[in-house]
């Protein structure tokens, strides 16, 4: 033990620690530990129906946890001294990491294999792997999966009005600054905001003024939602419309970060624009653009606003995304434990895939940067 001013600053080292007072940390920390895992597994078997001796509902349960996760706070500095000091700057945030995340993992993973309707008076029962069958032979579902699949495709195409329209705007052009602004107002806007000006006004089939000039160009009947292919496209359009600016921004701020002697040397060289732009500018932006990639595609995985408003997976569930299904799935239905169940498989499939995207980036990205 060591003081420093006049008792104002202790500080305990480990090798001072008497046995006894680690032994009584030590019990106290496997004492809660003990009683929030018995707590924990008490109420799942009480839940699951296989004992009556359970609590009413699960907050006894999180009580138990707040006490361990209190005691484990002050047991480190108990049992290691300074050592435990320097614990408790990240252990109160992973504790509370745990709390907000994990445990509503797990208690959806819980109503996952539950039937439970809202509509019905018999409440939440444990239904196995009712859910997960159910699942695999839901066509809806499986279409849901593969328009994910197209709308994440048509970003390639949305890079690349981006990435044009950042090589245009970073030129000396008459009123840059303003056209800036401009391609980014749709980026300002709600998605529900432009689902009701462009969906529900623009592209209504009677009186809206792209109806309109489609009959005067010679389409008879133009209905932008009423074909399955017609509507996704109309989707796609306007989702790309609102978010290809957030894409542009970051490329045109990824141009303007590029060297100008690297530009320069390769103009000096006798290359082409053409050459400049395939061997100097893309490779050198491949960083940029994998990451405005990879943001825009977590975005299009959550894409629910416009389709909800403007066609609710309609028609027939052929606009469908997972994420309007699922909400579908609860709202229309009140079929919570099923939609719970999508939920989670849905996360699954978006960490893997995009846990293999980064990788397969990366590895692109270091072979065309590589060769400058």
């Amino acid at each position: 033990m060591s003081t420093v001013e006049g008792d104002l600053l202790h500080t305990v080292e480990a090798g001072s620690i008497s046995a006894s007072r680690r032994f009584w940390g030590r019990a106290a920390l496997w004492l809660s530990a003990a009683w929030f895992i018995a707590s924990f597994v008490l109420q799942g078997v009480h839940e699951l129906g296989w004992t009556e001796w359970g609590f009413t509902n699960w907050r006894p349960v999180l009580y138990a946890y707040f006490l361990w996760a209190a005691v484990l706070c002050v047991t480190r500095v108990v049992i290691y001294g300074e050592a435990g000091k320097k614990a408790l700057f990240v252990l109160p945030a992973a504790l509370f990491v745990v709390s907000m995340v994990v445990f509503p993992l797990l208690f959806a993973l819980w109503i996952g294999f539950s039937d439970w309707n809202l509509a019905s008076s018999a409440g939440r029962r444990f239904n196995g792997l009712d859910n997960v069958r159910r699942m695999i032979a839901d066509p809806f579902y499986a279409n849901a999966l593969l328009n994910m699949i197209l709308y994440s495709l048509a970003i390639v195409v949305e890079y690349a009005i981006a990435f044009g329209l950042a090589l245009l705007l970073n030129q000396e052009i008459i009123a840059r600054k303003f056209w800036r602004v401009t391609f980014l107002v749709p980026l300002m806007l709600s998605p529900v905001a432009v689902s009701w000006m462009v969906g529900k006004s623009m592209l209504e089939t009677r009186f809206g003024p792209i109806a309109r000039m489609a009959r005067w160009l010679g389409w008879e009947n133009p209905s932008f939602f009423g074909d399955p292919l017609t509507a996704r496209l109309s989707i796609m359009i306007m989702d790309a419309w609102t978010f290809i600016p957030f894409m542009m921004i970051m490329l045109l701020a990824g141009l303007q970060a590029l060297s100008r002697e690297v530009l320069e040397a390769a103009e000096v060289d006798g290359a082409t624009k053409w050459q400049r732009f395939w061997q100097v500018i893309f490779p050198l932006m491949l960083p940029v653009s994998v990451t405005a990639v990879m943001i825009r595609i977590i975005f299009k995985l959550k894409l629910a606003d416009i389709i909800i408003t403007v066609t609710s997976g309609g028609p027939g569930g052929a606009t469908d995304s997972v994420t309007s299904f699922i909400y579908r799935e609860y709202r229309d239905r009140s079929n919570v434990g099923y939609g719970t169940l999508l939920a989670l498989v849905y996360l699954v499939i978006i960490v893997v895939g995009m846990t293999g995207l980064m990788k397969i980036s990366d590895r692109i990205v270091k072979r065309m940067t590589g060769r400058l």
